[in-house]
């Protein structure tokens, strides 16, 4: 993996807002409504992202939400507040189809989507034994439902978001929870439906995908390294108490990192973080640390090549 040597040391920080994954039950400061995960936006910006990653939930009861007219409730805003790039989810929760998971980016024509690259079981089963109490008779059940979760990610449905997408101009941060789903990417690559550079993001220790351990990382990179040479840029997010520690070791190895309340709600062992930008400013102050740079949004567009936020439809 290589970037350009006017951006060497440069690292992108991607924050991921609310997800689907935490329930609102679990951390009072998880944002639900669209005020909420606009001001926690702009904050998470205004810390160092150059990325928001982006999912909508239902404002009364907290339910994910892919609806292209929950994202609309709150894009505008952020919009107009930050230069930061969006990033739309397509990944929205694993019990959705592909068409209501794509829908929001298809509508909005954002400068970047996710995109899962491959099925796999999604194990979120095991918060259980640490969160008892519920506000929501949907938390449990979303929670418990993952014990018999496959979370569907065929090739069909790669190709239908790539079909819906990719004619708007929107790159992708393709999700890799596994080295298989490497060799996916490298197959749409080799059959000419994706293009460099791909915007990899490795995401370690969710259960279901691979581990967490620091060869798990190495094994992540080295497969990518021999996959995409150059044509690649790496990103990592380490699910939960290992966020930062992997978030180190990728950024001592040349890639970029991802925080956000989505992957994580601690800013320590046993200390909720009391928003994404607690996260953003923790991870750009080991970044300094290691001697490296922040990337700017236009950097971060620069770096991946994107098409600009004049292009968007929102």
């Amino acid at each position: 993996m290589s970037t350009t040597n006017e951006h060497a040391g440069k690292v992108i920080i991607t924050c991921a807002v609310t997800g689907a994954i935490h329930t609102p039950s679990m951390s009072p400061h998880l944002p639900v409504t669209p005020e909420e995960i606009i001001q926690e936006s702009l904050a998470a910006a205004e810390a160092g992202a150059s990325i928001l990653h982006l999912h909508a939930r239902n404002p009364l009861d907290g339910r994910p939400d892919q609806s292209p007219e929950g994202f609309a409730a709150f894009l505008p805003r952020i919009k107009q507040g930050t230069n930061a790039v969006v990033n739309i989810t397509t990944g929205g929760s694993p019990y959705m189809s592909v068409a209501e998971r794509a829908a929001p980016a298809a509508t909005h024509q954002p400068e970047l989507a996710s995109l899962n690259m491959g099925s796999m079981n999604f194990g979120l089963y095991p918060m259980l034994n640490r969160f008892k109490k519920f506000k929501h008779d949907w938390e449990r059940e979303h929670l418990e439902g993952s014990r018999d979760l496959v979370f569907r990610n065929s090739f069909k449905d790669i190709e239908y978001v790539l079909e819906t997408c990719y004619g708007n101009g929107t790159r992708f941060e393709f999700e890799c929870y596994d080295t298989s789903h490497l060799y996916n990417l490298a197959h749409f690559a080799d059959r000419g439906l994706v293009r460099a550079p791909f915007f990899v993001q490795s995401v370690f220790g969710l259960l279901g995908g691979i581990g967490s351990h620091p060869e798990d990382v190495m094994h992540m990179k080295r497969t990518a390294d021999r996959l995409f040479g150059s044509d690649y840029r790496w990103s990592v997010l380490g699910a939960g108490a290992n966020q930062f520690r992997i978030a180190t070791q990728a950024a001592a190895l040349g890639g970029n990192v991802r925080v956000g309340l989505e992957d994580s709600l601690w800013a320590g062992r046993g200390e909720l973080a009391t928003s994404n930008a607690v996260q953003v400013r923790k991870v750009r102050t080991i970044l300094e640390g290691l001697g490296l740079q922040v990337a700017t949004p236009d950097e971060a567009r620069e770096i991946l090549d994107l098409k600009g936020g004049d292009q968007v439809a929102f």
